[in-house]
Parts: C-alpha cells; structure tokens; sequence
C-alpha cells in the first residue's frame, strides 16, 4: 500500500477503535469522543490501563505492534475486571473484538487502581519473555543484528564462521516493509523451516494478493554516513526473486519483498555516479586502478605446473596451506597440476621459489570471451568475470541518454528496481506509455563485489544493488570458529574496518565482565549485611 492508503487504513482502525471502546472509556472517567480521536486515544487509554504513555510508539512500529496490540487488548479488559484466562483468549484471538463485547453486552467496571503484578509465576514468565522479545526486535530492526558470514568471498578480510554485529543506524534503519512476520529472524523459521512472513510470492498474482497489500512502502531512517568506496556492507540481493538462485534470466515467477531476499555480506568497490571496469581480474574506478585497504587480500584461482618428476601430494597441499595461508579447495588438475581456486599474489610468487614448482600461471579469462552467466546476460555485451565493462552506476537525480545498446544495462533498474513499466516497439523505447530518450535515476546504486574473485557470486552476475536492499555496515566480530570446535580467539572482538592487523579486544572485556559480576556480587552481599 502507498503511504496515504496506509493512512486512509490506519483512520479506519481508529473509527473501530473508538466504535468498541467509547463507552468504556466514559466508565474510566473519560470523555467519548477521546476514544476517536487518533493517536490522542491511545495516549489517554495508556492512561486508563495504568502504562506509560510512550507504549502508543510501540504499537506504530511494524512487527513489533504485533506482540504490543495482543498485550494492549488483554490489559484493556483486565481495567475492567477480566482477569481469568478464557477472557485473555478471547481478547487475543478475537483480535481485540472482545471490547465491543464489553463495551456494548457485559457489565463491567472500571478498577482504577489495579495491581500491574501478574497473578501467577507461569504470567511473570510471560510477561517478561514478551518484553524481552519487544526490546530484542527494536534492537535487531533498528540498532544492531547479529550476521553469519557464510561463505568465502571476502577470505582474509572476513572468514567463514565469524559472527558479525551489522549497524543498522550508520547508514539509516529501514522501517520494516513486511509488517506480518515472525519477530528477529529473516525469511524462514528455524527448525519449522517454514516461511516467517505472511507474503504472496507468486509473480503472478503478487501485485493484487490481499496480504500483500500490507506491505509498507519503503522508508529509511535518515543515517549519519554514506557508503564509502571499498567499505565491506550487507545488503539484501537484488537477484533473490527466483526458485534457483543459479538463475538470473528476467524471466521469473517468484518474487520476494526486499527486506526479506537474502542477506550478502561483499565490498561496495563502486557507489553511484561511479564509471566502473574490470581489467585483466583488478577493478577500475574512473579509469584509475581501485586501491583496495590493507586488510583486503585479493584472491584469484592459480594453476600449479610441477617441475618433471614432482607429482601431486598432500606434502605440497598442506606446506601451500601452512606457509601462504592459502584456503581449502585445492584439487588436481586433468593434466597432473595442481589448481589453487583462491591466492592472494603475494601467495603465489613466494610459492613459485619452491623446490618443485616449474610454474604457475594466474587463471584469467580472455578479453573478448563472452559468459552467459554474467550481468547483463546479453549477447552484444562480450563481457567475462575477469574483463568486464565500462559501465556507469546510477546516481539518484541524474539523467543518462537511454538507447538500444545500453538498455540492457538499466532494463532492471528502470522495472523492477523503479517500478516503470518498459516497452520496446521497433527502434522506440516506451517508459510509463510514453516514448523515452533519457532516464532519471530515483535513487543511488552500488557495486559489490568479494576480494576472492573466482569465487563469489557477486554483482558480475546480477548487477547494480539499489540503496533500498542495503541493510547495514558491519563493525565487529563478537566471536569466530573454524568449523564446530575450533574457536579463533584472536579475531574474538576485533573490529571489521581500520587499518593494520585487527587487535583482539576478548581479555579486556573478560577483565570487564567479571569486574562488573564480581562488583555486583559485592554490592549485593553489602546491601544484605547493612
């Protein structure tokens, strides 16, 4: 829905509201007309049901007014006497209806002074589970969320099995667009493994799905950076409508709201306005060599020619593993070599002095090689993962010609990104019916790639990613394994970005956190001795 029919909705809500409730807000000393006044009604009925006025912000933050609209109805008719459980079911599964029930059927009055303490142990419970998850939600939506890296695109910058904290504020919250979901977990239930949000995804029928229509339209909290060249940022993949991910072709029949696609962790190597190419596997910005920062290892794939009589053996895997920190995946090749999927440079000169190296050579595509996979999936366009380009990112505000050649390039952009309807008839281009020579980007682009670059699925395969899929910039590592039992205690607590190697912060906050218990401890005996 637009943001006015969500405001047409939310008056009709206060009308109901009001409908079911005037008369019990006339018992509890009010006026009637109070109960319709919007937002005006849900401070005096905080007021009413004895909590704090700031409750009503609660109930206007998506997902989390769910929990709060369920709390809201069961202490509406507890104010007025309904304590037992079969009234808390009711109040709860009937959506709030139970209040024209009582306002309009049952006799009830007003308790001015109830006691807010649960009744029993197992209510206490409750209670405090649900305002733990409140707060938890706020601060998953809005502050921090935790983020696994999965998979190995960013190696030696971030490792599979660290365990992020992503800010969401840096570049500004999104305000939720699935308003009907589970609460701090993405796109499916752990363990149900079934989907967490009320969504139609058929590509079909999802612009006139009645559940879809509950969908806000997106909203960001203004943040206090902008995304910077090279910084390492989580986004929502723009790709991620399909059945199979493998799968890039326009063609879809599965569709997923942005803020549930799946969460990527790669560097922003270009932002808006940026001319960007790929040469010989290195990335240029504006005809300029991209400097990457000094914890960032390029990566690329190398194949190992060994020296007559020198065959492939796990000496020489696990001396190439040990001495140049080169990852797991090395495999032999058809002709007896030995293929290295992701080494840094420096990896592989040093490696090319051992004793029974003839040579190795840096695995590169041919300039001019065309690759179906690789955005924009055309075949004028004879672009490869290592010669790629030159394109322009889009830029919010600016106006580039728009043409045959280039619509390849925008095509998604202008549909499914801006939300245009495109035609093409003969040479003409239509944009929204009307015959269109040029095109106004609505809002910034980025490019994202991962360093190991013959080993990431990145914006080579699906192009620009629109600044509403961006999530958050990731800022430290709270803790990191290699595999089940093996914890790396060195990148425990170190921060994402800087420069230099990352320093451990996990004994200094040991140090402070048994300093805090033990300090409790103390205060806690003190206070019971005095």
């Amino acid at each position: 829905m637009t943001l006015m029919q969500w405001f047409i909705f939310i008056l009709i809500i206060q009308v109901i509201h009001g409908l079911g409730t005037w008369k019990l807000y006339i018992k509890a000393g009010r006026q009637a007309w109070e109960a319709f006044v919007p937002v005006y009604n849900g401070v005096v009925l905080m007021k009413i049901i004895n909590r704090p006025w700031w409750w009503i912000i609660l109930l206007f933050l998506p997902i989390v007014n769910l929990i709060m609209f369920a709390i809201v109805w069961v202490e509406t008719a507890r104010s007025f006497g309904k304590n037992s459980n079969i009234d808390t079911l009711l109040a709860v599964v009937t959506l709030g209806f139970y209040n024209f029930y009582l306002n309009y059927i049952a006799d009830v009055e007003y308790i001015e002074n109830r006691s807010l303490q649960p009744k029993s142990g197992a209510g206490d419970w409750v209670s405090s589970i649900l305002f733990a998850i409140v707060a938890a939600t706020i601060v998953h939506t809005y502050f921090i969320q935790p983020f696994t890296i999965p998979s190995s695109s960013l190696e030696k910058s971030l490792l599979v099995g660290d365990f992020l904290f992503v800010s969401k504020f840096h570049y500004g919250a999104r305000i939720p667009m699935t308003t009907v979901g589970a609460p701090m977990v993405h796109d499916t239930i752990p363990v149900l493994n079934k989907k967490s949000y009320l969504f139609n995804d058929h590509f079909e029928e999802r612009k006139t799905s009645l559940i879809n229509k509950l969908q806000l339209p997106y909203l960001r909290i203004p943040g206090f950076e902008k995304i910077d060249r090279n910084e390492i940022v989580v986004f929502n993949q723009p790709a991620d409508t399909l059945l199979d991910m493998n799968d890039f072709t326009p063609d879809r029949n599965y569709y997923k709201p942005i803020d549930k696609k799946t969460n990527l962790v790669k560097r922003c190597v270009g932002v808006a306005g940026d001319s960007l190419e790929i040469r010989d596997g290195y990335v240029y910005i504006n005809g300029k060599k991209n400097e990457l920062p000094d914890r960032a290892k390029l990566q690329f794939s190398y194949k190992v020619d060994l020296k007559e009589g020198q065959g492939f053996n796990n000496n020489i895997i696990e001396y190439l593993k040990s001495r140049y920190d080169i990852t797991d995946g090395i495999y032999r090749g058809a002709n007896g070599n030995i293929i290295v999927p992701a080494a840094t440079d420096f990896a592989a000169n040093q490696f090319k002095n051992h004793p029974s190296v003839a040579n190795i050579t840096r695995q590169i595509a041919k300039k001019g090689e065309s690759d179906a996979s690789i955005f924009p999936h055309d075949p004028s366009y004879n672009w490869n993962i290592d010669f790629f380009g030159p394109l322009y990112i889009p830029e919010e505000g600016k106006t580039i010609d728009i043409n045959l050649d280039v619509l390849p390039l925008y095509k998604r952009v202008i549909t499914e990104y801006e939300g245009n309807t495109l035609q093409v008839k003969g040479n003409q281009i239509l944009i929204n019916g009307e015959v269109a020579n040029t095109y106004t980007f609505k809002q910034n682009y980025y490019w994202m790639m991962g360093d190991n670059r013959h080993n990431s699925i990145d914006a080579r395969r699906w192009g620009f990613v629109p600044f509403d899929h961006v999530v958050g910039k990731p800022v430290f590592i709270w803790m990191s394994w290699d595999g089940i039992k093996n914890p790396r205690l060195e990148r425990f607590f170190t921060t994402v970005g800087g420069s230099g190697k990352a320093t451990s912060y996990f004994i200094p906050f040991l140090v402070l956190l048994f300093g805090y218990l033990g300090f409790s401890k103390w205060r806690k005996r003190k206070k019971a001795n005095n």
